[in-house]
């Protein structure tokens, strides 16, 4: 407890840090132009904010922008209920009619010409990104200090559908679609805030890909944002298809099993990332998203974990490393301790297990290899299946395989129960490309217990530390917090401290804004 103590008392902040955000309600200009270059100033020219300059009145004398974001607002209302309604010949003699009079063209335009309901006015630049990124239109007037948004919102008919691979009891159902911008602004949805820039390239000199950069300024390292640019305008390729093209072409290192760049498919996690101060890449066709820097740690989280009480999530993430270790080394451990090390086992769970290998012809080694050679293949097969009946096969071909291959004598029953556990452990992982990791690492650790016992195995892990130590995902080192180790980063690694200890962001991810929130343990209404 004193542990934890300290932890706390080092990452609560002395003073508030800001992102940027526009707080103070800085006026609007009088000149079109001035709004409009510092709106796009303030969202880094994001390329899913549209505005569209156009003259309105009889003589065409007053310039009006209609602004909106792009995935958020609904196209027809902005078309057809906007546009045509500032614009059309039957409402231009009552816009003359302001222009000659005191009368205020704003109101004139309200109450007259435009067609929609949920008309707000907007006199300051915190009003206005605030209606924006919520997905409503906003009009400016040139000469005019006050401004008016539009009910546009269209999120609604995105046809966003539920997450499929990386599901949660609690917490969002939605994922990325095969769409770029209705992936833009499902993460605008969540994060509503102006220093959300993204920037959109085309990338294969084919296909002519669209893939975006997301990030949030005044969080994010700009050193990770550059190192992106670069590796991402280096690339030279007829064509990108999916986000694995990408991830492949950008990380650091090509000869490990061990992923280096974090994919998903939930929004919900993209904007938290975004939130810690990484950098997320959305291309078009993928339901993917690729962010980066991704150490370890990552890889071992899942979206759930914030959205339980933290002592259950704790619970949670202990019993996932317990799962990790298990999916690594359950083969290699039952192969070393049954060749090399008997004297370990309790005699009778000795004898029980000699009896079982009586009528066995091969060793230990051979035998796990054989099951779980087996195993990878129906569950390879289950994937490739059509989905009606690839669950059933993969389930009822393994029960079937395993009970006929103890009663001929090939396998033993506790190399079968050995195997399930170890593939049942390695579908704990949150992150599909880390379970494959581990899966691949599992054969050569059996071979290694197979030869020289404990001691092989402890000689392989020592080398899979080595290795994973001097991994780094884009300039970061890939064991972090606990390789370089960081005493305040320690609130959220293994296990999770509550919401309102979660003050601060990864020292070496986040360097320029690390407090997260100013807040204090919740403090009951003492009884009367």
């Amino acid at each position: 407890m004193g542990f934890m103590k300290n932890i706390w008392k080092r990452s609560v902040p002395t003073k508030n840090s800001l992102t940027g955000t526009i707080n103070e309600k800085e006026p609007l200009q009088t000149n079109l132009q001035e709004n409009i270059q510092k709106i796009k100033k303030d969202l880094g020219n994001s390329d899913d904010i549209v505005i569209r300059e156009v003259w309105i009145g009889k003589t065409r004398d007053v310039k009006a922008a209609i602004i909106y974001t792009d995935g958020l607002a609904d196209n027809t209302t902005i078309n057809e209920f906007i546009m045509e309604s500032l614009m059309q010949d039957a409402k231009k003699s009552e816009i003359d009619k302001a222009l000659s009079s005191s009368q205020s063209l704003v109101h004139v335009l309200k109450d007259v010409a435009l067609a929609v309901g949920d008309v707000q006015d907007i006199t300051d630049f915190q009003t206005l990104y605030a209606s924006l990124l919520s997905g409503d239109a906003v009009i400016l007037l040139d000469g005019q200090k006050q401004g008016f948004s539009a009910g546009a919102r269209g999120w609604k008919d995105m046809g966003v559908t539920e997450a499929t691979n990386q599901t949660t009891v609690r917490g969002p159902r939605e994922s990325f679609s095969e769409s770029l911008r209705t992936n833009t602004s499902l993460i605008r949805r969540k994060i509503k805030d102006p220093n959300l820039w993204l920037e959109t390239r085309k990338i294969g000199r084919v296909t002519k890909t669209n893939v975006s950069i997301a990030y949030v300024k005044g969080i994010v390292n700009e050193k990770v944002v550059e190192e992106v640019r670069i590796r991402l305008d280096r690339i030279d390729i007829d064509g990108i298809l999916e986000s694995g093209y990408i991830e492949e072409l950008i990380q650091d290192e090509t000869y490990t099993p061990f992923p280096t760049i974090y994919n998903t498919e939930r929004p919900d996690v993209v904007a938290a990332e975004l939130l810690e101060g990484k950098v997320a890449i959305l291309i078009d066709g993928t339901p993917n998203a690729l962010i980066v820097p991704a150490p370890l740690i990552v890889f071992l989280h899942g979206a759930e974990d914030y959205y339980q009480r933290a002592d259950f999530a704790t619970l949670l993430r202990i019993l996932r490393y317990i799962s990790g270790f298990i999916a690594l080394l359950g083969p290699s451990l039952y192969i070393a301790i049954t060749t090399f090390h008997q004297e370990m086992l309790p005699t009778q769970l000795l004898i029980s297990l000699a009896a079982q290998r009586e009528g066995v012809p091969f060793p230990a080694f051979i035998e796990a290899l054989m099951m779980e050679v087996t195993f990878e293949i129906l569950r390879e097969a289950g994937l490739r299946m059509p989905r009606a009946i690839g669950q059933a096969v993969s389930i009822v071909g393994t029960l079937v395989i395993g009970q006929a291959a103890v009663e001929a004598g090939i396998v033993s029953a506790a190399m079968v129960i050995v195997v399930s556990i170890t593939a049942i452990s390695n579908f704990t992982f949150p992150a599909y490309n880390m379970s494959i990791a581990v899966r691949m690492l599992r054969f050569p650790i059996m071979g290694l217990a197979a030869s020289f016992g404990l001691f092989g195995i402890i000689v392989g892990i020592i080398a899979l530390v080595l290795h994973l130590c001097s991994l780094r995902s884009f300039g970061i080192p890939y064991m972090t917090p606990f390789a370089p180790f960081i005493p305040a980063d320690q609130k959220d690694t293994i296990f999770r401290l509550p919401q309102w200890a979660l003050v601060s962001r990864p020292r070496l991810i986040n360097q320029k804004n690390v407090v997260r929130k100013q807040s204090s343990p919740p403090k009951p209404k003492p009884r009367q």
